[in-house]
């Protein structure tokens, strides 16, 4: 049944649905929180939100040199779990405060900033993981299928929240997403133990990556390669932190309370996921491989050009909807594992921290960035239409990267070391 969609020989199949279940798991917790964040940063205002990315940033930089010690010393099956269940006691504080109501407001914020810091650390993980596991050429074929993992966790998330918000309300939702987080720990232990590839490859990738805490930093700073990725991030972070705020503002003008903005968020995250399911599991195992990566990773900058040149033109929350929609499936589908495939061809140390740097710091940095600049630029008077028009040739120049970076690869032999 799966060969139907998936380029997938006998030995992959366990692995390829094992880490199915472990990114669906994983977003579908995060999906379940992310409305409820949105909701938040909402109703303190918008004008918060930069100083609340502002935040996440300086954490991020906290975070991510204890990530690189632990990594250097303790091997991926010990490590990633002990991450995840650190989430897990944190989203655990985070429940009882607010079904406390301790001072809900800054608890509320002190959330948004940690649901920022959490997607983007255990997706991080979970892709190194992956390009840990996997080899360049069965990432080609098999990371469409498994990002589809991913994608049905943002699918089912939303539908949860926006079924049960009603119900049990949002706080408890929190909750579910404990228990999820939790099986994908388990997804972890299971597949460490059937690795793919052969033994010594199995056995290598066991041990730790060893190194120092700021390895990732210094690959990041001398291979070319590297530096590119980082820039790719620091474009996408750029429009995807500006479509933020569009929808921020354009959610802001049409819901009234915390339940109502929760669930026009999902039902916006919904038609997202819908699309890239369809995407993921009919067409990009299939074709990624036929397109090659110049394709895939171009797509997503041309729906994003074509997007904010749509919302200029028409500054409504149904052309924001399919602009993301489009733009969402067209990511998670194609360029987000295309992206992956890229660094299963370095080695460990730059798999687990100068790419946990990038899917991190880097990001979060870009994020700090575009959210004071959308901010600065909302104070000169600029609207929707503005802010949308001045998107547009940040989405060109990541447009030229990713092309860059697909025949970068394509010329440098790819083995098992770092692409300089």
């Amino acid at each position: 049944m799966l060969k139907r969609f998936v380029n997938v020989k006998d030995e992959e199949v366990g692995s390829v649905l094992l880490s199915f279940a472990y990114f669906f798991t994983l977003m579908c917790g995060y999906a379940i929180l992310k409305p409820l964040r949105d909701a938040m940063a909402i109703e303190g205002g918008v004008k918060k939100v930069p100083w609340l990315i502002t935040a996440g940033f300086v954490v991020m930089l906290l975070v991510v040199p204890l990530f690189s010690a632990l990594v250097s010393r303790w091997p991926r099956r010990r490590v990633i779990p002990l991450v995840y269940r650190f989430f897990l006691l944190n989203l655990l504080a985070f429940f009882a405060l607010l079904t406390w109501g301790v001072e809900p407001e800054s608890v509320a914020r002190a959330f948004f900033v940690w649901v920022g810091v959490y997607n983007l650390f255990v997706v991080s993980i979970f892709w190194s993981f992956m390009a840990d596991l996997f080899e360049s050429e069965q990432g080609r074929r098999l990371f469409g299928f498994i990002a589809a993992g991913g994608t049905a966790g943002m699918l089912v998330g939303p539908l949860l929240a926006t079924t049960l918000v009603g119900t049990l309300g949002p706080i408890n939702l929190m909750l579910l997403s404990m228990v999820l987080l939790e099986t994908s720990a388990q997804c972890v232990r299971l597949l460490s133990r059937r690795a793919v590839g052969g033994p010594p490859r199995v056995l290598a990738a066991e041990a730790p990556v060893g190194g120092g805490i700021f390895a990732g930093l210094k690959l990041l700073a001398t291979s070319p390669f590297l530096l590119v990725l980082g820039l790719h991030t620091v474009l996408y972070t750029l429009t995807s932190t500006f479509l933020y705020f569009q929808q921020l503002r354009l959610v802001e003008a049409t819901a009234n309370g915390t339940a109502e903005l929760t669930a026009m968020s999902a039902r916006i995250e919904l038609w997202v996921q819908i699309f890239t399911l369809v995407l993921q599991t009919v067409v990009t195992g299939r074709l990624m491989p036929r397109l090659g990566l110049a394709a895939a990773l171009a797509i997503v900058p041309v729906f994003t050009v074509l997007g904010f040149l749509g919302l200029a033109v028409l500054p409504t929350l149904g052309v924001l909807i399919g602009f993301k929609a489009l733009r969402g499936a067209s990511h998670y589908a194609f360029e987000r594992p295309g992206r992956e495939v890229l660094f299963t061809s370095v080695d460990r140390e730059a798999k687990y921290k100068s790419k946990n740097f990038i899917d991190t710091v880097v990001y979060r940095a870009s994020d700090t960035l575009s959210a004071w600049l959308n901010t600065g630029l909302a104070g000169l008077g600029l609207g929707l239409v503005g802010l949308s028009l001045a998107a547009v040739p940040v989405a060109g120049l990541w447009l030229g990267v990713s092309l860059w970076l697909a025949r970068y690869q394509q010329r440098v032999p790819l083995k098992e070391g770092v692409v300089t």
